[in-house]
């Protein structure tokens, strides 16, 4: 898969995509937390869509999405966790993480996964239809404006109750 326009190829990422999008990370959150997280979900396999924006050979975005179980007045519901997405700080307000965000949408659905989940600034997200009021459904570690979800299959998370269990991945 890949998506071209601007001057930003939207691609999966690869093996020797790792360190560069280890940097990537590390510039855009200040520290380690988030590349732990991606190496655990690596290494759990639990890893559904990981892509990278690259601008000019040099990758300046990254988003991950994960397996997350999830269920919904008991019945399981094929969901991921968008976590984590970053643009490199001097290539951010300029749609790459838009761009990201959209494509792996796109590729969730290809893949047949029924919501994605996110905590995330509650000022950006809801624009790609992400909803708090959706969340507030699921019992999670997380709750609030920033928990928020997508149904990519419509209906996939009605219900009265559901749960999210994070994986040990994130640490929580």
């Amino acid at each position: 898969m890949s998506r071209t326009g601007e001057a930003v190829d939207i691609s999966a990422a690869t093996v020797a995509d790792h360190d560069a999008i280890a940097a990537l990370n590390r510039a855009a959150f200040g520290g380690e937390d988030e590349v732990g997280i991606i190496q655990r979900l690596r290494g759990d396999d639990l890893v559904a869509v990981e892509l990278v924006a690259v601008r000019a050979g040099a990758i300046v975005g990254h988003i991950l999405l994960s397996e997350l179980p999830t269920t919904m007045d008991g019945r399981p519901v094929g969901a991921l966790a968008l976590a984590p997405m970053a643009v490199l700080p001097g290539q951010q307000k300029r749609g790459i993480g838009g761009r990201l965000i959209e494509a792996a949408l796109d590729e969730g659905r290809r893949l047949g996964y029924a919501a994605v989940i996110v905590l995330g600034h509650p000022d950006y997200y809801p624009r790609f239809g992400f909803s708090a009021a959706l969340a507030s459904k699921l019992a999670s570690p997380f709750q609030g404006e920033a928990f928020m979800a997508l149904e990519l299959v419509p209906g996939a998370l009605d219900g009265q109750a559901g749960t999210v269990t994070y994986p040990p991945a994130f640490g929580l």
